[in-house]
Formats: structure tokens, sequence, C-alpha cells
């Protein structure tokens, strides 16, 4: 979260307000509800649906603070889902045996690569807009996508 802020200090000439942008997560929950089966495809629809219902939506500027927006709302659930996992694979390490090998050591050093390979791909996907105006977006759309899937994904592993 903290380094979609800078990039977003560092793309955007221009800081979006909060309570400039028309956000809600309400069009991203139906859409997760039609779509069970298949929760990624509904990544994104929040941040679209605050940059239609914002003015000037489709500047690179409040396309940075939807996509932010829905990136803080994908955070918060990749973190409660990362602490709930990680809090019952310490319980199942302790079940398994001093043998065994730990899963929430597994998940921690998992997580923390995954954090890496956020980071340096969503920094590529910037670089490919060679400095201009739509890094900005890109950076904070890709840190939005990956930290999506890796909720969903971290939800996953609770059922199973």
């Amino acid at each position: 979260m903290k380094s979609a802020f800078a990039a977003l200090l560092l793309f955007a000439p221009l800081a979006v307000q909060a309570q400039d942008l028309n956000f809600s997560t309400g069009s991203l929950e139906a859409c997760m509800e039609v779509t069970e089966e298949n929760p990624s495809f509904c990544i994104g629809e929040a941040a679209a649906t605050c940059m239609e219902a914002t003015p000037y939506g489709y500047s690179t500027v409040v396309m940075s603070g939807c996509m932010d927006a829905e990136l803080s709302y994908w955070d918060k659930r990749l973190n409660v889902a990362y602490k709930q996992l990680r809090a019952s694979a310490k319980v199942m390490d302790q079940d398994r045996g001093a043998g065994a090998p730990s899963q929430e050591i597994a998940l921690r050093d998992m997580q923390r690569a995954w954090i890496k390979f956020r980071d340096q791909k969503c920094s590529f996907s910037a670089s490919q807009w060679g400095g201009g105006t739509g890094a900005g977006p890109a950076y904070v759309g890709c840190l939005m996508e990956e930290t999506g899937m890796q909720a969903i994904f971290l939800e996953a592993q609770q059922g199973g």
C-alpha cells in the first residue's frame, strides 16, 4: 500500500483527494456474488465504476486514485486472509509434529516472495510508459490486479 501511494506521488503531478472520488465497492461485491467460480474476473470493477462516476474520470490522476482505492480494498482482504491462514497453519504445524515441514514458515516465505515479485512486475509495467503520465496508472493498476489475485488465492486456501 505504501508503495502504491509513493508511486502515485511519483507519477502524478496532481494529487486526487479521496473525498473527490466517487468510489464504492458495491459494483465489485455485486460482481463477485454473480461470478463465485471466478472472482478474479471482478478485479478492477470498482475502479472502473469510480472512473465513470468521477469528473475527469479518465485523467491519469483520477484513474490512479480510483485504482488505489480498490487496491486498498483488496489489500485489506489479503491481510485478513493471510492472518487467518497463518494462524491455522501454526495450529496445523503443532498438530503435525516436529518432523513435518512448517506450513506457517512456507506461507510466510511465499508471501514475502510474492510481494517482491508483485513490486518488480508492477515496476516493469510502469517502465513500459517510458516515464510518461501513463506510468502511474499502469503501476497502481498492476498493484491492484496482483493484490486482488493474491487475496483471492489466500481466501481459497482457507477452504482446503
